[in-house]
């Protein structure tokens, strides 16, 4: 197998460095569709031993399923790869059937219990390890804190869990006693993020389907501040949950009329230039001097060469430049050469 040579990118201030190009590791959980344990092995395994150097996972993905099977594949790569898991659910087991409500196919038998406070952060990141089989995860997410998942009422008793329960405390104890070397949150809104910043200082944020070929609502405040504030961005969900890969979703369901329209727009543009959709969906979000990392989630080795092949398309500048001049990217979205 041919080893890519990817380019590396800062996260923060830390000295942690990653590939441009990361491993999402949500959908080998079976999401929507049921992943073999071997499929999904073997999908980190290829990621790797292509030279990428960025794994994310999370206790959430499977109830524990994404975890067990990543850490089976980096225990056969050690020191290989960056790797990043989430905190802020715990999963509690279940001996009896229940509707998990989700998206994954065949998950763990535990449930999901929220818990942002210093004490559940805690537990979450020890049980993390356990169910990776490792001694060390480079960088700890919360996940899914804010309105976007909880409500704006039901989000107030988490948000107070975090801030005055301990649970931020908790992860920059974690990081200044060596356990992670970064900490962020990871959810599919940026506002949440404007109001960590209130709470100090980050190293990374994981933000989904926020700033991406078809929509750049993130791009202010929230993009300019990370700039200013020196922390770094992974993009998830480059192709918005499937819109701008053949799929007909958007933000995890059927997509509306007005966003399809907009994209075959887009896609019209892409087929100007040759370029395939999906291969500038990839491509765009790296522009931004804050962003560091862009996360897939193939299903296979087979999808993960694909990505690879839309990664490696060469994209005209003027592809970028006719997508701002017909307002197809939001006023002041970085692009080569300039802006939007």
């Amino acid at each position: 197998m041919t080893t890519r040579t990817f380019e590396k990118r800062r996260i923060g201030q830390t000295a942690l460095e990653v590939t441009t190009l990361g491993l999402g590791a949500a959908t080998l959980s079976g999401s929507f569709r049921p992943v073999p344990p071997e499929q999904a092995r073997a999908t980190v395994l290829h990621a790797i031993d292509s030279g990428i150097t960025y794994v994310d996972t999370a206790p959430h993905y499977g109830f524990g399923r994404s975890e067990h099977f990543v850490g089976d594949a980096l225990r056969e790569r050690p020191g290989k790869a960056v790797l990043s898991t989430k905190v802020g659910r715990l999963m509690k087991a279940e001996r009896n059937a229940f509707d998990h409500g989700t998206e994954f196919v065949d998950p763990f038998p535990f449930r999901r219990v929220y818990d942002y406070s210093y004490d559940g952060i805690m537990r979450s990141h020890e049980d993390s390890l356990q169910r990776l089989g490792l001694s060390h995860v480079d960088i700890l997410y919360v996940h899914d804190l804010g309105a976007g998942t909880h409500g704006v009422e039901g989000n107030k008793p988490y948000w107070e869990q975090f801030t005055t329960g301990g649970g931020y405390r908790a992860l920059r104890e974690l990081r200044e006693s060596g356990a992670v070397s970064a900490i962020g949150l990871g959810v599919n809104e940026w506002q949440v993020l404007m109001q960590a910043f209130e709470l100090g200082d980050w190293d990374v944020f994981m933000l989904a389907g926020r700033y991406t070929l078809l929509e750049q609502t993130s791009l202010s405040p929230f993009m300019e501040t990370c700039i200013k504030r020196k922390a770094s961005v992974v993009v998830a969900g480059p192709f918005n949950s499937g819109i701008l890969v053949g799929g007909d979703t958007f933000d995890y369901k059927k997509a509306p009329d007005e966003v399809v329209a907009r994209v075959r727009i887009i896609e019209g543009v892409c087929r100007e230039f040759g370029v395939p959709l999906p291969a500038a969906a990839l491509q765009f979000p790296l522009t931004h001097p804050a962003v560091c990392n862009v996360v897939p989630g193939p299903r296979s080795p087979e999808e993960l060469d694909g990505i690879l092949a839309w990664w490696d398309a060469k994209i005209p500048d003027e592809l970028w430049t006719t997508l701002a001049a017909k307002g197809l990217l939001a006023a002041g979205t970085p692009i080569p050469g300039g802006t939007a």
